[in-house]
């Protein structure tokens, strides 16, 4: 039996609305075919704002959808506290090295 490995995903910013769709289809397709416990977002240097934190909820979805999870990795201060403001802290929560 093959054991299910995370994936990581480095985002970069500025992420655009338009970039939304498609960035969500792409991360299905390859959690589709690769199945993760967790899907690992590198999210250093992604700006704190509404699209941003709707693409990263786009992609918790996307993960629980293909029963794995999202962890971030890297989140400033500002995103973290859009994220908690948002009530998000349990869907877009961080965790690895150097989380809090």
């Amino acid at each position: 039996m093959r054991q299910r490995t995370t994936i990581t995903l480095a985002i970069q910013g500025p992420i655009l609305r338009s970039d939304l769709p498609g960035l969500y289809h792409r991360v299905c397709a390859l959690l589709a075919r690769r199945r993760p416990p967790a899907l690992v977002c590198e999210v250093h240097g992604v700006e704190a704002d509404a699209v941003s934190i709707e693409a990263l909820a786009r992609l918790a979805l996307s993960a629980r959808r293909h029963d794995s999870q999202l962890q971030l990795l890297g989140a400033s201060q500002e995103l973290r506290e859009l994220i908690s403001f948002m009530g998000l802290d349990e869907v877009l929560g961080e965790s690895g090295p150097g989380s809090k």
